[in-house]
């Protein structure tokens, strides 16, 4: 007997935590966030306590992660709307290989080593620090790697300056231009930070995004 319900909890449990996957949305592994991993941790210990007290109420177990998969959900969309919650959850991309320069400040802020480092360039069939250009530290851990191309000529880095209406003071030090002068060029197209959704630098150009584009983008489609 309880060799059945054991057979009937796991089953159950095995298309209803599909259903919730389902209903939370798509990921790949390496792509799971922070709210996503604690979630899936926690549904998995829920789980095998259900499975292994067959006493207990099965809605016991149910309530719980239906509550985790709502607060996934309503976090996922407030995380969209919201970039300072998003990057609270989900981090920011860090630069570690800048023009062919590794940047060891960033390295041990990151606590990435150069094991890892080289681990990830041989991944990617690099033999040499030298081939790279640019190595980002993506949030989800990969890291995203720009070749120098075939003659080794610098190549011009869309720095973001602004991203949903926030200043990155990071890429305007990059760029050796501080906020004033950002502030002024807006000032001349009769902007502000909080109408840009995203603005990028460029080949010592500035290139603007503003949430109006976005909006009439959307009533034309």
């Amino acid at each position: 007997m309880e060799l059945l319900q054991v057979i009937f909890r796991t089953t159950f449990f095995y298309f209803f935590v599909m259903l919730c996957f389902r209903i939370m949305g798509k990921r790949e592994i390496g792509q799971l966030g922070v709210i996503d991993l604690i979630v899936s941790i926690l549904i998995a210990e829920l789980i095998a306590i259900s499975i292994e007290n067959i006493k207990d109420s099965i809605i016991l177990t149910i309530a719980p992660i239906a509550l985790l998969v709502l607060l996934e959900i309503l976090l996922a969309y407030v995380s969209i709307k919201s970039r300072v919650v998003r990057t609270f959850f989900d981090g920011k991309p860090s630069l570690i290989i800048c023009n062919g320069k590794i940047n060891y400040h960033e390295m041990v802020k990151q606590r990435y080593s150069m094991d890892n480092l080289l681990l990830s360039l041989r991944q990617k069939e690099i033999k040499n620090i030298d081939e790279v250009e640019y190595a980002f530290l993506e949030p989800n851990g990969k890291l995203s790697i720009f070749k120098y191309n075939l003659f080794k000529t610098p190549s011009s880095y869309p720095m973001p300056l602004i991203l949903d209406g926030s200043i990155q003071y990071k890429a305007l030090k990059y760029i050796h231009k501080n906020e004033s002068w950002l502030e002024s060029i807006l000032m001349k197209k009769d902007l502000t930070p909080q109408d840009i959704f995203y603005c990028f630098y460029k080949k010592k150009k500035l290139y603007i995004i503003t949430r109006r584009d976005l909006q009439e983008k959307q009533i034309c489609s």
